[in-house]
């Protein structure tokens, strides 16, 4: 008897619990169906229609589509951004894992003033950033141009020669994108047990055998998260490189989301811009897939 009135206890907290999690859940699953689930669906049937933001929806099949891969300017602008992503997310990740090593060090000094400088990017919006590094590397009036021309070098023509332009996005999104990632890597060191080190440091390993062979190992599952996060931010980068130079010189720098957005809003052809979405959707869900099964297969 005893038994089973703990088993009914033990049955109705649980169910207490449950119920207590769904209230908690709730308000964030009709903000994920509000913010999420509907304007996906609503972009999935606007990318099956002639919609251009105004009038009556014309369904038209898969003719977006069907121009969509037809389209050279998609081909380029998805290009460019692959290219992108490629280059800037080693860059920043190796950059904010060194700047993350090198402030947990037990000899650095200066920590707190050096993480005050490295976090200030974290609170600069992306529209900023385009601005204050479309200033350094004006080509008649910025800052880098100004000091290579002060050593007697001939000034460089960042805005006119694309790969010069894309090297300074690069730039310009790493050093943006630096402080959030430091603050994972140097929580994740901070968690690695010290008797690790220390054991190494007694059989003689020096400070870069020890992150390397140690430290570097145990950063994988933040590493992941890191790259993954970092993949999906590069392929989606617009504001940035908007307010850097707007995709130039011409349309040679123009990603796959500024292609979306001048083909939605600036030429009015919604549906054609919802079908591009949906491809960029296809895409990053690709890659989330595929690094998923790269981290499983690392942990197995």
């Amino acid at each position: 008897m005893a038994a089973s009135t703990l088993t009914r206890t033990a049955a109705q907290e649980r169910r207490r619990r449950g119920i207590i999690a769904a209230v908690f859940l709730v308000p964030a699953f009709v903000l994920f169906c509000l913010f999420f689930l509907g304007p996906a669906g609503l972009g999935l049937l606007y990318s099956f229609t002639d919609y251009r933001g105004y009038g009556d929806l014309e369904f038209v099949g898969l003719s977006n589509y069907q121009q969509l891969f037809a389209d050279s300017e998609f081909y380029t602008a998805l290009g460019r951004t692959i290219l992108y992503t490629v280059v800037s997310v080693p860059v920043g990740y190796f950059l904010a894992l060194l700047v993350s090593a090198l402030l947990v060090a037990r000899s650095a000094k200066g920590k707190t003033v050096a993480q005050v400088i490295f976090f200030f990017p974290w609170l600069v919006s992306p529209i900023v950033t385009g601005v204050i590094w479309r200033w350094l590397f004006g080509e008649s009036f910025g800052l880098v141009n100004y000091l290579i021309d002060g050593v007697g070098l001939t000034p460089l023509k960042w805005a006119q020669d694309p790969n010069l332009a894309l090297a300074v996005v690069i730039i310009a999104g790493s050093w943006g994108g630096t402080a959030g990632t430091m603050l994972l890597f140097m929580a994740a060191i901070k968690n690695i047990p010290t008797s690790y080190l220390e054991a190494a440091e007694l059989d003689g390993a020096g400070p870069v055998t020890r992150f390397v062979r140690i430290v570097w190992p145990l950063l994988a599952p933040t590493s992941f998260m890191v790259i993954l996060l970092g993949t999906i931010g590069a392929m989606k980068e617009f504001a940035m490189i908007q307010a850097l130079n707007g995709g130039g010189p011409g349309t040679s720098n123009v990603l796959i989301v500024q292609y979306i957005y001048k083909t939605g809003f600036e030429r009015s052809e919604i549906g054609y811009a919802s079908a591009a979405s949906m491809i960029l959707m296809v895409i990053l869900l690709i890659i989330a897939v595929i690094q998923t099964r790269f981290d499983r297969s690392d942990l197995n």
